[in-house]
C-alpha cells in the first residue's frame, strides 16, 4: 500500500480535503457527545519537535490519546537528530518503529528529505516555508460558522510568511479568491504567487484588501526565528495591523482568524481578537479535531 504524506495542502485532493473537513466535524460532535472512539488504538505517533509548540503540541498528543494511540514527543536536544545523524538514517529508523511521524522543524527539505525515506506516513507540523495543519483548522471552522468558502474572498493581512504560502495553497485547493496585504520586501514567495495568479493578488493598501472580504486572517509580525527584526518589522508593518477600521470595510459577515499566539495592538486590536463573536478561540481548538480526522485518514488501518 502506498504511504501517503501530508507537506502541504497540494498533497491531498480537494475532495480529500474536504472529507477530512467533514470528518473534522463530526469527530468533534462525537468527541463532545463523550463518545470513545479509537481507531489508532496501540498506534504510535513520533512528534519531533525542532521548534516551540503550544497549539500543535497539546493538539496531536490529545488527538493520539483519543484515539487509543500514543505519542511519542521527541527533541533534538534529546535525540541524535541534534548531534549530526543524517535525516534519511533517522527517517529510517524512526519509521520502522512508529505508525506515523509529526515534524515541526525549520527548512521545509527537512520534511521533504524524511517523507522519501520514510516507510509511515509523514505530517508536516509547521515549516518555515508552509503550516498545511492550520489551514485544516481554519477551513473547518470557516465551514462551522459561514458554510462552505468557495467562491468567497479572502484576505491575508502581514508577512508573506509560511501560513500566507498555506493559504495560497488553501485558495487552489478549497476554491476562494485570495488578496495578500503586506509591505514591499516582505512578499510570500512569488514563484508560488504566480503559480497561482488565476486566484492570488498583492494588494499594498489593507483597507483596499479588505473591501468586502468574507474573512479576514493575519498572523505575528515576526515569527519564530526573526525575534531579533521586531523594530524593524514594526516600522515595515505599521500600516497592516487588523483593527476595527479594516473589519467595517469587509463584508458585514466577516469572520477574523488568528493562528495565535496574538500580539495585541501589533498585528490585531484587542477589540478585534477578543469580540464577542471572535471565532479565534474554536479556530485553535479545532486544530485537535482537524488533525484528528487527518491522522485517522493517513494512519487508519481499517
Amino acid at each position: 500500500m502506498t504511504v501517503r504524506h501530508f507537506l502541504t495542502l497540494k498533497d491531498l485532493t480537494p475532495a480529500e480535503l474536504n472529507q477530512i473537513m467533514m470528518r473534522g466535524i463530526e469527530l468533534k460532535q462525537m468527541q463532545k457527545a463523550g463518545e470513545i472512539f479509537e481507531p489508532l488504538k496501540n498506534q504510535t505517533l513520533a512528534m519531533i519537535f525542532e521548534k516551540s509548540s503550544t497549539r500543535t503540541r497539546i493538539s496531536f498528543e490529545t488527538g493520539m490519546t483519543q484515539f487509543g494511540g500514543h505519542s511519542l514527543f521527541l527533541s533534538s536536544r534529546d535525540t541524535q537528530l541534534g548531534r549530526g545523524e543524517p535525516i534519511a538514517d533517522s527517517a529510517r529508523v524512526i519509521s520502522s518503529m512508529v505508525d506515523g511521524i509529526m515534524i515541526r522543524t525549520f527548512g521545509h527539505d527537512i520534511v521533504e528529505t524524511f517523507a522519501k525515506h520514510s516507510s509511515v506516513p509523514v505530517i508536516n507540523a509547521l515549516t518555515d516555508d508552509f503550516h498545511p495543519c492550520q489551514l485544516l483548522a481554519d477551513m473547518q471552522t470557516y465551514q462551522e460558522h459561514r458554510g462552505s468558502i468557495q467562491g468567497k474572498t479572502v484576505t491575508w493581512v502581514g508577512d508573506g510568511n509560511n501560513m500566507c504560502h498555506s493559504y495560497i495553497n488553501a485558495a487552489a485547493q478549497y476554491d476562494f479568491k485570495l488578496r495578500i496585504a503586506c509591505p514591499e520586501g516582505y512578499d510570500p514567495n512569488m514563484d508560488l504567487v504566480n503559480a497561482h495568479k488565476d486566484r492570488v493578488e498583492i494588494v499594498r493598501n489593507t483597507l483596499d484588501a479588505s473591501e468586502n472580504s468574507d474573512l479576514i486572517v493575519t498572523d505575528v509580525w515576526a515569527s519564530m526565528g526573526q525575534e531579533e527584526e521586531q523594530k524593524l518589522r514594526e516600522v515595515a508593518f505599521a500600516d497592516y495591523q487588523v483593527n476595527t477600521s479594516v473589519m467595517q470595510k469587509a463584508d458585514t459577515d466577516a469572520l477574523f482568524m488568528h493562528c495565535l499566539p496574538a500580539h495585541r495592538g501589533e498585528e490585531v486590536t484587542a477589540d478585534v481578537i477578543d469580540a464577542k463573536d471572535t471565532v479565534v478561540w474554536d479556530e485553535a481548538e479545532n486544530r485537535l479535531h482537524a488533525q484528528k480526522a487527518l491522522l485517522e485518514f493517513l494512519m487508519s488501518k481499517v
